[in-house]
């Protein structure tokens, strides 16, 4: 990473956790700090399952337990075993933390008030629009790709996903049984592997590699749900396959499309991706894909590859 990038970032970081007030022991003049504000926000009217505070918040769990019984404490909350569940453990507003939580909604839009006053027109719009470039791409950065086992609860919600939208977007629908079969076995090692995308530990994408020897490997069951599009996850999964593809000796990647997925005919074209001949006979496929990947030279020349995280 370009070391002058880094001086911008710091400085950027700086000046918003002074004007938003992060510094402050009371976040927004209330008598806790920004964390416990958060995490009080984070609990909504429906109560939440601490464990998913904790992931969506991406905060350790001794501290996030610090915080809630703080606010207890000012019998703001209450923490109870879920009734479904005795081992997860719930929280939910009292009616307290209902008033609490509603002055906190009208601070912190005082607060975006105080940001956006001292601007004209032209430099809110500005600002709000760098406001949400930045909040795009922190989130973007958020995303995590691995290795998943396709027998997992995750991939089995992503798979039945893709199926789900493939089926509402194809001319026809889309049988399975119809469809050249891949079976939880051809996602694994060695014969190929699933990867996962999470965002605040929730799957939101996977893309699936088939290997062949040295026969070219297949990329299939590439899916990123609607609320993660416009972050490049489809373009981190694409070229995480290649990199997984090529570590196991594949030189060429193929794959097989449907004329009503344009937003992916795009991708791949743009990523490398040439049209080819017919190489199997999928019938909901209208075009297929080719690209050359490149031979590291060896493995103490070659580039370092994106870890998988």
């Amino acid at each position: 990473m370009e070391g002058d990038l880094i001086g911008p970032v710091r400085s950027f970081n700086r000046t918003v956790t002074q004007r938003i007030g992060a510094l402050n022991e009371e976040y927004l003049a209330q008598s806790r700090p920004l964390g416990a504000s958060r995490v009080l926000w984070e609990i909504g009217d429906g109560g939440a399952d601490v464990r998913a505070i904790r992931a969506r918040l991406d905060i350790d769990s001794g501290y996030l337990s610090r915080l809630l019984r703080g606010l207890e404490d000012e019998r703001l909350v209450r923490v109870q075993p879920a009734p479904d569940d005795h081992r997860v453990r719930a929280v939910r507003l009292t009616e307290a933390g209902r008033t609490e939580r509603a002055e906190l909604d009208r601070r912190s839009d005082q607060l975006a008030r105080s940001l956006l006053a001292p601007l004209n027109d032209r430099q809110r719009a500005r600002l709000v629009e760098a406001m949400g470039t930045v909040e795009q791409l922190l989130t973007a950065g958020l995303v995590e790709i691995e290795v998943e086992d396709p027998a997992s609860s995750a991939a089995r919600f992503c798979l039945q996903s893709y199926f789900a939208e493939i089926h509402s977007r194809f001319d026809t629908g889309f049988d399975p049984d119809a469809s050249i079969p891949v079976a939880a076995a051809d996602l694994v090692e060695p014969a190929g592997l699933l990867l996962l995308a999470r965002l605040r530990h929730e799957p939101v994408g996977c893309g699936a590699l088939k290997l062949h020897g040295t026969e070219p490997a297949e990329l299939k069951r590439i899916w990123v749900a609607a609320s993660a599009r416009g972050l490049g996850v489809g373009r981190r999964i694409l070229a995480e396959l290649e990199h997984h593809a090529r570590r196991r000796g594949a030189t060429v990647v193929r794959l097989d499309t449907n004329r009503r997925l344009t937003e992916a005919i795009h991708l791949y074209r743009s990523a490398g991706y040439v049209e080819v001949p017919a190489f199997n006979d999928e019938p909901y496929a209208h075009h297929w894909f080719e690209k050359q990947l490149a031979t590291p030279r060896t493995t103490a020349q070659a580039h370092p590859l994106t870890p998988t995280r």
